[in-house]
């Protein structure tokens, strides 16, 4: 059985990745308008995604497998190292994020000179790695610590976190209406 918790959050995922894929059609259809929007989804939907996360998840995976209840648990040194690598990943897109959208700035509406396709491409280039790394990011979450989250905790501990996890991530931005923040 999948807990909520690691459904939520990997629902998620695939949220986030649809607006990845929509922000990389418009930025390579040139619709800068398009793709300042989405990329702010984007933004914003992986900042929510990351806080819930960072304040919830990973606390609650490194604080029971000090103590787990199972064997499929590591030990507490891998579990730290794999979430030390995966907030390196959360820094990385959030600082490359802002990059793009600091770039994105200075792109006029009508792409009219070299200069404005050089800065589009740029942020074309760093969404593409963004994505890439996000992809292998996502797959080693949801193999190792939503896993372990749903192995690892008590029916208790897991149902206290996927109301965290729902409470974070039901937390968007005001600029956001319910109908975009939903990609409608």
């Amino acid at each position: 059985m999948v807990s909520q918790a690691r459904q939520r959050l990997s629902d998620d995922h695939r949220a986030v990745d649809e607006v990845l894929k929509q922000l990389l059609t418009a930025l390579n259809k040139k619709d800068v308008q398009a793709s300042h929007l989405k990329l702010d989804l984007l933004w914003a939907r992986l900042a929510v995604h990351i806080r819930a996360e960072h304040l919830h998840l990973f606390p609650a995976v490194l604080s029971r497998l000090t103590k787990p209840l199972d064997a499929v648990a590591p030990d507490s040194s891998e579990a730290q190292s794999i979430v030390e690598k995966l907030r390196a990943d959360h820094d990385f897109f959030m600082h490359e994020l802002a990059g793009a959208i600091a770039v994105l700035r200075e792109v006029p509406n009508e792409i009219d000179s070299a200069d404005a396709e050089s800065r589009l491409r740029s942020v074309l280039d760093a969404v593409r790695e963004i994505g890439k790394r996000l992809a292998s990011h996502n797959e080693l979450e949801e193999k190792q610590i939503y896993l372990w989250a749903s192995t690892s905790l008590t029916g208790a501990e897991q149902t206290q976190l996927a109301t965290e996890i729902n409470r974070e991530l039901e937390n968007r931005p005001p600029r956001f209406s319910l109908e975009a923040w939903a990609n409608e």
